[in-house]
């Protein structure tokens, strides 16, 4: 079982303590991953319009949060 898969499971979980630190794990997952995505995106010359739709965001609020940031050269799982 993968860990978004494990964790995903345990947000589900009813105790609290446990469900609350999967959501906040998968919260942190969900960056790295939109990081990885954006910057993919980039390398291929999408522009912030084109990013900001497929995320379902303005293009002023994609920029903001990612221009200007260092490009991630890793792998989402680092």
């Amino acid at each position: 079982m993968s860990q978004a898969t494990e964790l995903a499971a345990a947000a589900g979980s009813t105790d609290p303590r446990v469900g609350l630190r999967a959501v906040r794990a998968l919260r942190r997952l969900l960056e790295r991953l939109e990081v990885v995505q954006v910057d993919n995106a980039r390398r291929q010359g999408w522009s912030w319009q084109e990013i900001a739709d497929a995320l379902e965001v303005s293009r002023q609020a994609v920029h903001k949060k990612h221009a200007g940031r260092p490009a991630v050269n890793k792998s989402w799982e680092a």
